[in-house]
């Protein structure tokens, strides 16, 4: 059984490379038994629904669990009744839970 958590911290807009990121997401999907996206800072700037990200956001939450920082949002003043279809909310304290699970594989970028 193979876990992974991507965790990703900036803007589509700011860096090409996040990008590649929700490629190796959707591939990752096709291997692992379970996959999350954990995004963090500005990498949950794509969630708001209407965003230019969005919908790259909602066929990347159909196909994996797509979780944004609820300390995240709120610094960004993006409120959940904003967020595209799919995405979950949750705090910190999930993400080193998700961490620090035994055999999870992490790639931060």
């Amino acid at each position: 059984m193979s876990k992974y958590l991507v965790i990703e911290s900036r803007d589509p807009f700011d860096s090409a490379d996040v990008q590649n990121l929700y490629e190796l997401a959707g591939g990752l999907a096709e291997q692992a038994d379970e996959l999350t996206v954990f995004l963090v800072q500005n990498g949950v700037l794509p969630t708001r629904r209407g965003s230019a990200a969005a919908g790259q956001i909602t066929a990347l939450a159909q196909r994996v669990s797509v979780v944004a920082d609820e300390f995240s949002l709120r610094e960004r003043g993006i409120g959940r009744d904003a967020l595209a279809e799919g995405v979950r909310v949750a705090d910190v304290e999930t993400l080193v839970d998700l961490l620090a699970e035994d055999g999870r594989k992490v790639l931060w970028h």
